[in-house]
């Protein structure tokens, strides 16, 4: 094990993996401005539905939200080009981290993904050639790295796709009903949108699917497939940009690629020289006892939280316990309708609220739905309350609806939600159980 892990290989693959990612993230955050998504998120919004437990990053929304994403693309930036790259990736990892938890109105577990590769990519010496940072220090300059860079994305990677595939296997994507839901609001489309209804076609998606998740990386790995994989790869990524319109992911993932191609064949194509394989060498550094047991628990933790749900009480395409960190991508859609009603515990004066008051349009589409957005409102208006001396109780009327399915009740009316605590790691036995 140690001889695989430690062996030196040609770095091109993490090299090159800098540049794209460093150019991928920086149109990551400018183009989070232009298109509206930080105005939309982090400014308008006067209550934000942060993940629990992290309320305190909302001090810092706002209009300076845009200052903020422009520092993170200049960051990536500097990434791309190598300059100051630990400080780079470290203040970009911190900067998306906090957005991440700051908010969830727009949750995506790409958003996830891209929060993990910053943190893995902060400790690889990814500025270690085609670098401003070598070319300013040549003692750092060299075309060799540790297998195990390779194989902590290539497991990495394996882990994302192999829960993605498996999640599938449930009764709405396997009778295709929910693709036909997630197609129907693309009927606009030009050209394709038509197309996009067809029957056969919802078939062709959900079975292509749950395959390419299986086996892309296997494919990818094993060089007689590998060229066949990349094309499928190519058509899978960019029809997913094109019809879900998830941003810079699918040309993440097209990147990630580089690091199952041989390195000369990249020396070859991007930077135009011939170069023969490099002689392969083992060197074992002084500390690589933590540096496995590191990256083991990092691993164990990464195969065990997206499977927590299983160990919840009730169905999680109901009670969304567990969904979130689990790689349960584009798995369903969920409406819902919900109305609060607060009860002055001294005075007995009932009032329902207005959420035009309190949220955004976009908040207010989202909150009937989720239990952890139900129950995290409640709590701010028990807290709007204290402000004014008052002691109230929150009650919800709330429906919900999955994949298009008839709505049906879902918080339990009767529970006061300001008394509640949030379990993270158990079911919350406020959420009514799921229909039969």
């Amino acid at each position: 094990m140690t001889t695989f892990l430690f062996k030196k290989i040609d770095n091109a693959g993490l090299i090159l993996f800098r540049i794209f990612f460093g150019i991928l993230i920086s149109l990551e955050s400018f183009g989070a401005i232009l298109t509206g998504w930080v105005k939309a998120n982090l400014v308008e919004p006067t209550f934000n539905f942060s993940f629990i437990g992290f309320e305190w990053l909302n001090t810092i929304t706002g209009p300076s939200m845009y200052a903020y994403f422009v520092i993170m693309g200049i960051t990536g930036i500097f990434i791309s080009v190598g300059y100051k790259y630990r400080y780079s990736m470290l203040t970009f990892a911190l900067l998306w981290t906090s957005v991440y938890l700051m908010q969830k109105t727009s949750y995506n577990n790409h958003y996830y993904l891209l929060m993990l590769i910053s943190w893995i990519m902060v400790f690889f010496p990814a500025n270690a050639d085609n670098s401003t940072d070598a070319r300013k220090n040549p003692e750092i300059r060299t075309n060799k790295m540790y297998a195990y860079y390779k194989y902590i994305i290539v497991l990495q990677l394996t882990i994302v796709y192999t829960y993605a595939s498996v999640a599938k296997l449930y009764a709405d994507w396997l009778d295709f009903g929910f693709i036909k839901v997630l197609m129907q609001n693309k009927a606009n489309y030009f050209l394709i949108g038509e197309f996009l209804q067809l029957a056969w076609v919802h078939k062709v998606v959900a079975v292509f699917g749950i395959l390419f998740d299986l086996l892309i990386i296997p494919a990818l790995l094993w060089k007689p497939s590998r060229k066949i994989a990349f094309v499928l790869a190519i058509f899978f990524h960019l029809f997913n940009s094109i019809v879900f319109q998830i941003g810079i992911f699918p040309y993440l993932a097209l990147a990630f690629t580089v690091f199952f191609f041989e390195p000369q064949k990249l020396r070859k194509i991007f930077y135009m020289v011939e170069k023969k394989a490099l002689p392969i060498t083992t060197t074992t550094p002084k500390h690589k006892n933590l540096v496995v047991s590191i990256w083991i628990i990092y691993f164990l933790f990464q195969l065990v939280l997206p499977v927590r749900h299983h160990f919840f009480k009730d169905d999680v395409l109901w009670t969304e316990e567990g969904h979130r960190l689990s790689w349960r991508m584009m798995l369903r859609s969920r409406s819902g309708s919900v109305t609060f009603t607060t009860v002055d515990k001294d005075t007995n004066e009932k009032k329902r609220i207005n959420l035009s008051n309190y949220l955004t349009k976009k908040q207010r589409r989202k909150i009937g739905a989720y239990p952890d957005f139900i129950w995290q409102f409640a709590q701010h208006l028990k807290k709007e309350a204290k402000k004014e001396n008052k002691n109230i109780a929150v009650y919800v009327n709330s429906r919900v609806s999955v994949n298009g399915k008839p709505y049906q009740p879902f918080i339990d009316p009767k529970v006061d939600l300001a008394q509640e605590k949030w379990h993270h790691f158990k079911h919350n036995n406020f959420i009514l159980p799921s229909p039969k």
